[in-house]
């Protein structure tokens, strides 16, 4: 099946466990660090499951969805 072979892609692990590790930086820049450890273990098990990392990313957003823009953020 041609996205399981995608998604099982070294290419594609690669770019999912470093996208879940700019996320979990960005969650301790924010100072959220259980959400950052949370994320660095999922960075480790989307290189298995890249599904993880993906369904992951999205529960991030969605949380962050809902917050207010911090002060980094804002436009100068």
């Amino acid at each position: 099946m041609p996205l399981t072979k995608l998604l099982g892609s070294k290419a594609t692990r690669s770019l999912t466990v470093f996208s879940v590790l700019a996320e979990a930086k960005r969650e301790f820049g924010r100072g959220n660090r259980t959400r950052g450890v949370l994320l660095l273990g999922v960075a480790v098990l989307a290189w298995k499951w890249t599904v993880i990392g993906l369904a992951a990313q999205a529960v991030v957003k969605v949380l962050r969805r809902g917050r207010p823009p911090t002060a980094s953020a804002a436009p100068a």
